[in-house]
């Protein structure tokens, strides 16, 4: 698919920039303005415009009209004693918007203690979840979570975990040969989505892209019928556009 060769735009600038509006946010109690933050951080107006706009929606930041921006809802909560289930409610919200906006089943997944994990997924009746007939745990080397999640370790992270977990032949597609998964996890590109095209189940086809801060190794990923996969670029796109809520919502 011709997704496999185009690229999507960094992510983690655009949340490193945000980090830099929300430490300057809080640093002027009574307010700051669109025009003086751009001055603080060192970025066009145009583009600040952007991330402000995207720090308002997730409800980072407040606007008191004549005083300009103040810390939102949101950045107090994370700040706050129940931090875990204050994120864990912010990335529930996240995922169902995505999965309302791309129409398909939205899933953010993590490598902890060697294994993948699926923290949390929004799916609906329009938006089915694949059908998790083999154990994701042990199926890294055919699914597009897993395969992003081992394109982020290093080359003795990804050789220990399929020692672990031998690849089996799951579809037609699947690829159990090490050498060549060694190869191709060493290839991806962090700016290229990893896809499932029917490797992990016949029928669903699926993309994950990267959201890691820090020694975090995490993933969105989205999945969807196979009659569907004329969907599969656009609803990416997507994914890729609005996953600095999510990349913020760790880094806090």
């Amino acid at each position: 698919m011709a997704l496999e060769h185009r690229q999507v735009g960094p992510g983690v600038q655009a949340v490193q920039y945000a980090l830099r509006v929300l430490e300057s946010v809080t640093t002027h109690s009574s307010g700051i303005t669109a025009e003086q933050l751009a001055r603080d951080i060192g970025v066009p107006l145009s583009y600040l415009n952007q991330l402000l706009a995207m720090l308002r929606r997730e409800r980072y930041l407040g606007f008191v009209p004549g005083g300009g921006y103040v810390i939102g809802e949101s950045l107090v909560l994370l700040g706050a004693a129940k931090r875990d289930a204050a994120l864990a409610e912010k990335l529930r919200v996240i995922l169902t918007e995505l999965r309302d906006e791309v129409g398909a089943a939205v899933y953010f997944s993590r490598y902890d203690d060697g294994e993948v994990r699926i923290i949390d997924f929004a799916d609906g009746p329009n938006a089915p979840k694949v059908n998790e007939w083999v154990d994701f745990r042990s199926a890294a080397h055919a699914s597009a979570v897993g395969k992003c999640l081992l394109a982020q370790l290093d080359h003795n992270g990804r050789r220990k975990h399929l020692s672990r977990h031998r690849p089996a032949r799951l579809t037609s597609r699947t690829v159990i040969d090490d050498r060549v998964l060694l190869t191709k996890l060493e290839r991806q590109p962090a700016s290229i989505p990893t896809l499932d095209l029917q490797e992990y189940a016949v029928g669903t086809v699926c993309a994950a892209i990267p959201v890691t801060i820090g020694s975090t190794v995490a993933c969105l990923a989205l999945s969807m019928p196979y009659a569907q996969a004329h969907r599969l670029r656009p609803a990416v796109d997507t994914l890729h556009e609005r996953a600095a809520p999510v990349l913020l919502s760790m880094s806090i």
